[in-house]
């Protein structure tokens, strides 16, 4: 096949696509150390590994551990009866997720009879730590994030019945009752720094007796931070890399919106819009905490060869 010299001179002159991508793209410690923990105790196979929900919120991921022997079982909440599924699993092992779980969820996990291996992100276990500290001094625990996250379901659990609420907006902050006696308000690990700030200082103003405890994981930050910077540095549009109900996946792409510079939210290459991408110039690329790294290398490596 021939092509005209002037059709070869177009292609030849088009400049190359300029790739930024975030240096924090891809795991956090506390999924690369769960993920660590549910395969050695596989122990290279020999050994049936079972997970309370799913262990990450990466469906691809969770594909490729069930493949090395380990197994979601339950539900997304953690909420569900599991026993009915392990019940001939003699010799298997039983993960808690990364997420956590409530003190009751795990106290009906190790009555089923199973070792128990915990996987809890240790940022997350900070969390539960100081909701459990101040529910010792009869603390009301306020959690600002959403409360169908298995994340805020565990945590809600470290507080007393009847002083722990969920707040995702001043909505509802202004939907509460009258609430007695101090409070502590602390976030879902993944949330906005200053969104977290703003609502905390709106419930303070109505309830003056609170303590304010940011307790947004580094790597949130971190990630949210380099958004930021790719658009700073010239990035025209931002590929988000990382599971639909992936939290912090999720508010890595609201943050690009806005930004105001074009999203493109994906949970594979099989999902990028090639010739929407494919007019802009410079193209920034970031993932979710619990995003492989093949599947960013493999957007980057397409995005280059454009």
């Amino acid at each position: 096949m021939k092509f005209s010299t002037a059709k070869m001179d177009s292609i030849s002159k088009r400049p190359k696509m300029k790739v930024l991508r975030a240096k924090s793209a891809g795991f956090c410690f506390g999924v690369e150390r769960a993920i660590g923990i549910a395969t050695t105790c596989t122990e290279n196979g020999k050994r049936r590994v079972f997970t309370d929900g799913p262990l990450i919120h990466n469906s691809q991921m969770m594909e490729l551990l069930e493949k090395s022997g380990v197994k979601e079982i339950g539900d997304y909440a953690s909420k569900t009866a599991i026993d009915a599924d392990i019940k001939d699993a003699k010799d298997a092992m039983l993960v808690i997720r990364a997420h956590g779980v409530s003190p009751q969820r795990r106290a009906y996990l190790k009555s089923l009879g199973l070792p128990c291996k915990d996987a809890t992100c240790p940022d997350v276990g900070k969390i539960a730590g100081t909701i459990k500290i101040h529910a010792i001094k009869d603390y009301n625990v306020v959690i600002v994030g959403d409360p169908k996250h298995p994340e805020v379901i565990g945590l809600l659990g470290y507080a007393k019945p009847g002083k722990g609420f969920v707040i995702k907006n001043k909505q509802d902050v202004d939907n509460l009752g009258q609430i007695e006696g101090p409070c502590c308000i602390v976030s879902q690990s993944t949330m906005f720094p200053d969104d977290f700030e703003e609502l905390a200082e709106y419930f303070k103003s109505r309830f003056p007796d609170t303590k304010i405890v940011d307790t947004i994981c580094g790597a949130t930050k971190e990630r949210q931070n380099e958004v930021v910077r790719l658009a700073k540095n010239g990035a025209q549009a931002i590929i988000v890399i990382g599971g639909k109900h992936s939290a912090n996946t999720v508010k890595l792409a609201l943050l690009v919106k806005r930004t105001g510079l074009a999203c493109f939210h994906i949970e594979t290459i099989n999902e990028l819009d090639m010739d929407a991408i494919s007019k802009f110039q410079v193209v920034g690329v970031t993932a979710g905490a619990s995003t492989p790294a093949f599947l960013i290398d493999e957007v980057c490596n397409k995005l280059e060869s454009l």
